[in-house]
């Protein structure tokens, strides 16, 4: 998947592994912190912090920290590169904005995210590494 004009809506086609970071955004903007839990395996790994990867509770509260801001993050994959029911997914992301608490938010990073298709065709997080580049 190649960057897409980004004054043009995305669509995600079923079964495609963009469709887990799509889930993410929508999870996070709809301000529904259960629906998270459908986006990553249950031993998925997040990496809020470079060199501090989280996993269950941990990884929960790292994305809540995010949602306690109020602001809407936006992601777009760049590059996917699958192999078989796993893939690698390049994404920008970003988040911007003045949060709940009157602060001033500029958040963003290229993430390089491992999904893994399930038995129900849908793809999860395996690896969450949203400074993926750094």
């Amino acid at each position: 998947m190649n960057a897409h004009d980004p004054s043009q809506p995305q669509v995600v086609p079923a079964g495609d592994p963009a469709d887990a970071a799509a889930r993410f955004v929508a999870a996070m903007n709809d301000g529904h912190p259960a629906a998270l839990g459908h986006v990553y395996e249950d031993d998925a790994v997040l990496v809020p912090v470079p060199g501090h990867p989280v996993t269950g509770a941990g990884l929960l509260a790292a994305n809540e920290h995010l949602r306690s801001f109020g602001l809407p993050i936006e992601a777009r994959p760049r590059h996917m590169y699958v192999a078989g029911d796993i893939a690698l997914l390049i994404v920008d992301w970003s988040m911007r904005g003045t949060a709940k608490d009157g602060s001033e938010i500029d958040l963003s990073g290229t993430a390089t995210d491992v999904v893994r298709r399930g038995p129900d065709g849908r793809w999860r997080y395996v690896i969450d590494n949203p400074h993926g580049t750094a």
